[in-house]
């Protein structure tokens, strides 16, 4: 029975308490045996607790006493730990497996000139190793070799070339309206502050930028200005990266682009030195000062040549100087910038600036104090015919001075209140200008990449940025860069960023946007029309002022013989003269009166008569006026 009731688990359970006592009815010392069973049934045992929600209930309530407060004493100090450690989670996430493939690009030799036959490998071959032979090879590749290091690894690591966003079309770089941001403003260390000169960046690297500092006004130098000039690194501008130490202020300093460890400066003494950064912060060696230019040299180029160490400048003092590093002692040639080619230094014009293209090695051009630019041919076999032709434009000193980089016909200028674009074809007058300015303009320079864009800047401090292809008569983009004047400006070869020195010399560089520094679709060809448009204007312009010129000679050489004939008269004959002169024009204008009368009165004859033939319908019955007619009825002179 027990058996069968442990297999149910329905059936009832029984437990027996037993309890035992010493006394019972039996009498002392028999147990007497109490039991009670407790019954539940088996499926009840080991069942899950349910809870569910129900409201707080107080089970305890200890109400304060406040005769209890005076026996607590307080504890000093607290100690209350904090935990300020923040909660931390850790999650584990099955990511994507990442795909490394290898890519490349299909590379077809090309680029050959127009007289080698690619097909032929004999000519291929002469004109590759014409090529490596060349100055610039060397240095464009081992240029070239880092930035295609570079692109290469960024290629093993993604693929540059996966269209992401192929259904969307590209955004018009003109809807992007002109602007430029601030990237960096490098200001003179010293305390007595200095005009920032000149600008030049370095040429393989434009992270780095020269800065020639220089105070120009006459006899404001102090006992505590300082004579150095800086080397600045753009990723630490708060201080120099190298201090280059003249015996004079620098006026103007230049990269050398085939060594960028060389640079040259003309001081403003006159003198030339050059540094080699290698070497530190003194000059590696300085031209004498009895064979230098006896005023501030305010232009300093490097030129072509095989060794790359041979340059020229130009200074007030109205002379050209050549020279080689090698060898400052003395110049190596020398040009006086007298135009009436007599070369004499007393009639030379002062030179304020220079221009060099490498692609034109035996041309240069001069800017003057006196407004007139000089173009000169090195190459030529005397002095006098160094000096090409001039052009006129300015009314003071040209600031600037500054070829087109796509089209070296047509170069700029900045002088005065105005910026001039010149072409070498057109002489006498420039082929576009722009307005004149309220404040004096002290710089200019083209974009190295549009050939439509250049910059300038004026004395109130304001930058002006021109598109001639979007705007003509005012700028496309004007921005306030400082208080005090800006002095000079330099843009970086990639044509985005652009340096202004201002006259407490600080240099201000500044980010243009992508549209004043992109190609656009067919520039190249609207500028070129444009160009080619107004330098046949101004042809057309100069020949007609000759052939005005040539009448006006004329006409005043026959003026003064009638003069002489009239000085040959008596006062009765002139008196007589005159009078018959005056009676005769008294007359043609009486006649042109009357016949003025007459047409007007012969007018209003015919349309009343038609205005009558209309109301009465008979338009056929209408005298006919002929041309005899108006003869006949104005009189006759």
């Amino acid at each position: 029975m027990a058996a069968a009731a442990a297999r149910d688990p329905r059936a009832p359970v029984a437990r027996r308490r037993r309890t035992r006592t010493g006394q019972g009815r039996a009498g002392p010392g028999r147990a007497m045996e109490i039991v009670h069973v407790y019954t539940r049934r088996r499926s009840d045992f080991g069942r899950p607790c349910c809870f569910s929600d129900r409201p707080a209930e107080v089970c305890v309530d200890i109400q304060p006493d406040p005769s209890l407060a005076e026996a607590f004493v307080p504890r000093s100090p607290v100690d209350a730990p904090v935990q300020h450690g923040s909660d931390m989670s850790e999650h584990e996430v099955n990511t994507e497996r990442v795909e490394v493939e290898t890519r490349g690009v299909n590379h077809v030799e090309g680029g050959w000139p127009k007289d080698i036959n690619p097909q032929e490998l004999e000519q291929t071959a002469r004109f590759r190793k014409k090529v490596e032979k060349e100055e610039n090879y060397i240095n464009t590749v081992v240029h070239l070799g880092t930035l295609m290091e570079h692109c290469v690894r960024q290629n093993n690591a993604i693929d540059i070339y996966e269209e992401y966003f192929g259904e969307e079309e590209e955004a018009e770089l003109e809807d992007e309206s002109p602007s430029a941001k601030t990237i960096n403003v490098i200001r003179d260390p010293n305390v007595t502050k200095r005009t920032a000169t000149h600008l030049s960046w370095h040429p393989d690297r434009c992270k780095k930028l020269a800065v020639a500092y220089s105070s120009l006004e006459f006899q404001q130098k102090t006992e505590d200005m300082s004579l150095d000039s800086y080397i600045w690194d753009l990723e630490n501008p708060n201080k120099p990266e190298l201090v280059l130490k003249p015996s004079s202020p620098l006026v103007s300093l230049e990269y050398n682009p085939k060594d960028a460890h060389v640079l040259v400066g003309g001081c403003y003494n006159g003198q030339m030195a050059y540094w080699d950064t290698r070497k530190g912060g003194l000059p590696v060696e300085v031209s004498a000062v009895e064979a230098s230019h006896r005023d501030p040299v305010y232009g300093a180029i490097w030129l072509q040549s095989k060794t790359g160490t041979e340059c020229f400048s130009a200074s007030t003092d109205g002379q050209v100087l050549w020279w080689d590093i090698r060898k400052l002692s003395e110049p190596t040639e020398t040009l006086v910038l007298d135009i009436t080619r007599q070369g004499l230094l007393e009639n030379a014009l002062g030179a304020i600036t220079l221009e060099f293209e490498p692609t034109m090695p035996t041309k240069f051009m001069v800017g003057t104090e006196q407004g007139i630019v000089i173009a000169c041919n090195r190459k030529a076999k005397t002095p006098p015919e160094k000096i090409a032709g001039t052009y006129s434009g300015h009314h003071g000193p040209v600031y600037a001075l500054t070829r087109n980089p796509l089209y070296p016909k047509i170069f700029l200028t900045v002088g005065d209140w105005t910026a001039r674009i010149w072409s070498e074809e057109a002489k006498e007058s420039s082929i576009m200008w722009t307005k004149y300015h309220l404040s004096y303009l002290t710089a200019g320079c083209w974009s190295t990449v549009r050939p439509a864009v250049f910059f300038t800047t004026k004395m109130d401090g304001t930058l002006d940025v021109w598109d001639f292809l979007f705007k003509q008569n005012d700028p496309s983009l004007s921005l306030k860069i400082c208080d005090e004047p800006l002095s000079s400006l330099r843009l970086q070869d990639n044509g985005c960023i652009v340096g202004c020195g201002s006259k407490l010399g600080t240099v201000t560089l500044l980010e243009i946007s992508s549209g004043l520094c992109t190609l656009q679709r067919n520039e190249k060809n609207l500028a070129n029309a444009m160009f080619e448009r107004e330098t046949k204007r101004e042809k057309i312009l100069e020949a007609r002022h000759r052939e005005m010129r040539l009448k006006e000679r004329t006409r005043s050489e026959g003026q003064d013989a009638e003069a002489e004939e009239i000085l040959e008269e008596s006062p009765q004959e002139a008196l007589d003269r005159a009078q018959k002169e005056f009676f005769e024009v008294i007359e043609a204008e009486l006649q042109r009166r009357a016949r003025a009368e007459a047409q007007h009165l012969h007018g209003k004859v015919k349309k009343h008569a038609e205005e009558e033939a209309v109301v009465q319908g008979e338009e056929s019955k209408l005298p006919k006026y002929e041309e005899e007619d108006e003869e006949n009825v104005a009189p006759k002179e």
